[in-house]
């Protein structure tokens, strides 16, 4: 079963993540911010990354860059998941490093395709 970490400082935007993913056959961990992330991922490097651009701290930019300079996460799709949506800003996710980009209020059918192609897993349905 692919592992997902939810990077979401958001407790009811990471618990709703994690219900819509956990329903289709995805495991779950989530972390509040980058140093959570990061501390999950040195316990067990996750087979997906959902990112919320806009953490405290090291925002998801920053901490997908960190990622992507890493040997054991360099080749972990990042699906970033974010409030950000003006011109210019799925650019600016994509060049940082995401491999995929969506944005708030989730939408379940969108998540679970996108997640779905970067993992080419066939979620079940819920």
């Amino acid at each position: 079963m692919p592992q997902i970490l939810i990077v979401e400082d958001n407790p009811t935007n990471l618990k709703l993540a994690s219900v819509m993913l956990s329903a289709a056959g995805y495991e779950t961990r989530g972390a509040f911010d980058a140093g959570e992330a990061a501390e999950a991922i040195q316990e067990r490097v996750p087979d997906l990354i959902l990112m919320d651009l806009g953490l405290p701290g090291k925002d998801g930019y920053e901490f997908t860059r960190e990622l992507r300079g890493r040997s054991e996460t360099q080749d972990v799709p990042i699906l970033a998941v974010t409030s950000f949506a003006m011109k210019g800003d799925r650019v600016k996710a994509i060049d940082a490093g995401c491999s995929a980009y969506l944005t708030k209020p989730i939408n379940r059918r969108e998540l679970l395709e996108q997640v779905g192609k970067l993992l080419q897993f066939e979620p079940r349905s819920p």
